[in-house]
């Protein structure tokens, strides 16, 4: 057991302060392969964020950072360089393809001061990013471009280094857009799941609508069954819908904001329009079942480019996602007559399962911990920390810094492969415990200023037992 003092204070000069998040500075993509000769090195370039920059200039960037890795291989070559620190930036690297390397740039945090003379000083904050964050987002890039597109090599194989590029800027050219680096934290390293907890013969009710669901449409491949954002059931491989999870609860659902399903008995039902038997809808394909020249958007997805490379089409219905290999009109009827009137009485049953499982969790008072916890074998991702997490916003009920020292918990966790326990009492009094057990990870935010060490660790047991009762952790 380790125990430490951290964390920082705000001081007298808090209300004369700008503070400036991190911002992305420059992405691209290279491949030293591409243009090995001098007078060639623009061959190398696959993508430029930002594209308004100076030829030379992202020549010399690409350079520089396939300088640094060929020099950091001389000592680790099977691990090359991962980030560079500097006083105004920090860089991070990635090689998803052999030969392929993405880079991105982040403007350090800053603090704008007046001096005594009514000058501004300008502060870089060289400490505040941690590196496993920014790194995992810059994986997330990758994973999220593959899903969409298929891995570098095979638009290479398709159509040579044009079609890649091409690819490549019609993707990054929207996907940055959507990147806000002063929202991620612990769970962008995590990309974790959140499961929703059902008794078992909900579960097996599901499981069984899937079932006949498949058989009646047998050009569905797999099928992944969410609700209110979190997952039930998934027939892809954990990777592919790690990624797809994360697409989906930050993305699409946003997008297409819907009341909750009532329960059985809820006067919803009444106010349903005509003679609709059910209330279920396409979220990616027809808009209007009954046009027949209507638009279908089906979404194509990537799945298993490790192996069998399957290109498959996304279709979203209300809280089924699911993938059919070559979907039509007349496929979109059917799935609607098949599933739509299922999915409702499923959806109010799993309805009056939530509200129990609220009921049972409800507090009347305001908890003296806050927790986050995470499996690496299932990926499932649980947090009372975070009351809101998307990619424009992450609103947490706790203080940056207490945020910062979970990163930097999480960091140290990374360097043993021994379980391990780590307690931090932080300057603002709060008590931070960070506990790692047979590949799981539990986290906790205590609010007892006057605790010592005893009686911290007897607090992290009892929610140990309340909460994760069937799971062992370190004692």
């Amino acid at each position: 057991m380790a125990a430490a003092a951290a964390g920082a204070g705000s001081g007298a000069w808090a209300a004369q302060e700008k503070q400036f998040p991190p911002a992305l500075l420059s992405f691209f993509i290279y491949n030293p392969r591409f243009g090995p000769r001098e007078g060639e090195e623009e061959n190398k370039i696959l993508f430029y964020h930002p594209n308004e920059v100076e030829k030379n200039e992202k020549i010399r960037n690409v350079g520089l950072c396939e300088a640094i890795v060929q020099f950091t291989r001389t000592f680790s070559p099977s691990k090359p360089a991962k980030s560079l620190h500097t006083q105004k930036n920090r860089q991070f690297f990635n090689e998803p393809e052999e030969n392929f390397w993405m880079v991105m740039v982040v403007r350090n945090p800053i603090i704008e001061k007046q001096s005594k003379d009514g000058k501004p000083i300008i502060e870089y904050q060289e400490e505040e990013l941690l590196d496993k964050v920014y790194s995992s987002v810059l994986q997330q890039c990758y994973s999220m471009y593959k899903l969409f597109n298929g891995t570098f090599l095979k638009a290479m194989e398709d159509g040579g280094v044009k079609l890649l590029k091409e690819r490549l800027e019609k993707f990054f050219h929207r996907y940055l857009q959507t990147l806000h680096l002063q929202s991620c934290d612990l769970l962008d390293i995590f990309g974790g799941i959140s499961f929703f907890p059902l008794d078992k013969m909900t579960y097996l009710k599901i499981q069984s609508f899937i079932n006949r669901m498949e058989e009646s449409l047998n050009i569905v491949k797999y099928t992944a069954f969410l609700y209110n954002d979190q997952l039930i059931w998934s027939g892809l491989e954990q990777d592919d819908m790690r990624i797809l999870y994360k697409y989906l609860t930050t993305s699409l659902f946003p997008r297409h904001i819907e009341p909750e399903l009532a329960g059985r008995d809820s006067p919803i039902r009444a106010e349903m329009p005509g003679n609709l038997q059910h209330y279920g809808r396409f979220l990616t394909g027809p808009l209007n079942l009954n046009d027949p020249d209507a638009k279908c958007r089906f979404p194509k997805i990537f799945v298993n480019t490790d192996d069998t490379y399957e290109e498959l089409h996304l279709i979203v219905y209300k809280v089924t996602t699911i993938f059919p290999s070559h979907p039509t009109l007349d496929f979109c009827r059917r799935l609607d007559s098949i599933v739509g009137p299922q999915l409702t009485v499923l959806a109010s049953d799993i309805c009056e399962q939530f509200n129990i499982n609220k009921r049972m969790s409800g507090s009347e008072k305001e908890p003296q911990f806050k927790f986050i916890y995470f499996n690496h074998m299932n990926l499932a991702e649980k947090s009372t920390v975070h009351m809101r997490k998307t990619p424009s916003v992450s609103l947490t009920s706790v203080h940056p810094d207490l945020m910062k020292i979970l990163g930097d918990i999480n960091s140290d966790f990374t360097r043993v492969d021994e379980d391990e326990e780590i307690i931090v009492k932080a300057m603002s009094d709060y008590w931070v415990v960070g506990k790692k057990s047979d590949r799981r990870e539990l986290y906790v935010i205590l609010n007892q200023k006057n605790a010592n060490l005893i009686e911290v660790n007897e607090e992290v047991k009892k929610l140990c037992a309340t909460q994760f009762n069937n799971i062992f952790f370190l004692d």
